[in-house]
C-alpha cells in the first residue's frame, strides 16, 4: 500500500493529469453557471504536507471560505474547494449583481450561491476523475463554512492524518473577462483509495 509520499513519477505526472482534467472540468462548470468565458491556466498540481498545504493556501490564521463534500462509493476521502474573497466576488457579481467587503457580510442567498457554485465545480472535478477510470463515485451533499484556513483543513487531518501526512493539493487562475481570480482544490482519499485509484489507471508500481 502506497501514501502519497510514496509515489513515483508516473504516479505523480498521472495523478497530475487528473487534477488538470478534473479542473478544466470546473471551469467549464463555471462558465456556464457564470454566463461568461471561463478560462484556466496550466494547474499546479503538487502532493503536500498538511502544514505546507495550509500555507499554500494563505496561512494557517488566514479566514477564507470552504465547500467540502466527501467522495464515497469506489473512493472515499475529502474533496474541498477553498473560495477567497476574489473568487466569492467574481460569483457574486454574475449571479446576484452585487459583491462583498468581508465573509461576515455574507447574506443567506448569497451563501446558498456560492455553495451552489461549490458544489457543481466539486461535482465537475468527481465526475472527470470518473470517467477517467470507470469508477463510481458518489459526493455527499457539501457543507459550506467561513473559518481559518487551519480549522478548514484540520477536517482532512482528523479524519485521514493517521494514515498519511500529505494531500494532494490543485491550484490555478481561473481568467473571466480578463479578470484572474485563484481556484484551490484539496483532495484527500484514504489510502486504500488511493492505491484503488492507481491500479484503475494502470499506473501502480507495485514492485
Amino acid at each position: 500500500m502506497k501514501g502519497f509520499n510514496e509515489l513515483n513519477g508516473l504516479e505523480l505526472d498521472t495523478l497530475r493529469e487528473i487534477g488538470s482534467i478534473g479542473t478544466g472540468n470546473a471551469a467549464n462548470a463555471l462558465s456556464s453557471m457564470l454566463g461568461c468565458k471561463v478560462t484556466i491556466e496550466v494547474p499546479e498540481v503538487k502532493i503536500m504536507g498538511y502544514n505546507e498545504a495550509i500555507d499554500w493556501i494563505g496561512g494557517p490564521e488566514t479566514v477564507t471560505a470552504g465547500v467540502l463534500a466527501r467522495l464515497e462509493g469506489e473512493i472515499n476521502g475529502i474533496i474541498l474547494s477553498i473560495q477567497h474573497m476574489e473568487f466569492i466576488n467574481l460569483v457574486l457579481q454574475h449571479m446576484i449583481g452585487n459583491g462583498v467587503e468581508d465573509y461576515q457580510y455574507l447574506t443567506e442567498l448569497e451563501i446558498s450561491a456560492l455553495l451552489e457554485v461549490g458544489n457543481i465545480m466539486i461535482s465537475a472535478f468527481a465526475n472527470a476523475m470518473a470517467g477517467l477510470t470507470d469508477m463510481k463515485i458518489r459526493l455527499t451533499v457539501p457543507a459550506f463554512a467561513v473559518d481559518m484556513q487551519g480549522a478548514i483543513i484540520a477536517v482532512p487531518m482528523a479524519e485521514f492524518g493517521g494514515q498519511s501526512d500529505y494531500i494532494m493539493t490543485i491550484g490555478a487562475d481561473f481568467i473571466c473577462n480578463g479578470r484572474k481570480v485563484p481556484c484551490r482544490i484539496l483532495l484527500s482519499p484514504d489510502v486504500r483509495s488511493l492505491n484503488f485509484l492507481l491500479k484503475k489507471l494502470g499506473v501502480l508500481d507495485e514492485g
